[in-house]
């Protein structure tokens, strides 16, 4: 009786949601849209994108090394350094 309790009452909460849902789904739109488009928040976000831009030129170069250098060391089989090449016997 549970488990069929459940799918009936999620079935009717499912139709009842639906009718009104587009519509009230409109308006949350229109409000955010509102919200975004206001100056405050455009000023924000552009000083936002402005510091990520900043950071990322600032840090990109140390991320390329790191990764680089993870990457030639996964290659080597997790070694450091190169493997120096054997001496020749006299």
């Amino acid at each position: 009786m549970g488990k069929m309790s459940f799918f009936v009452g999620a079935g009717i909460g499912y139709i009842l949601g639906a009718r009104a849902g587009r519509e009230r789904y409109e308006a949350i739109k229109r409000g955010g849209a509102k919200v975004w488009e206001n100056p405050k928040v455009q000023s924000g976000v552009q000083k936002v994108e402005a510091k990520v831009g900043d950071v990322a030129r600032e840090r990109g170069s140390v991320v390329t090394d790191k990764v680089a250098s993870a990457v030639k060391s996964k290659l080597r089989g997790g070694q450091t350094q190169p493997p120096t090449p054997p001496q020749p016997q006299p």
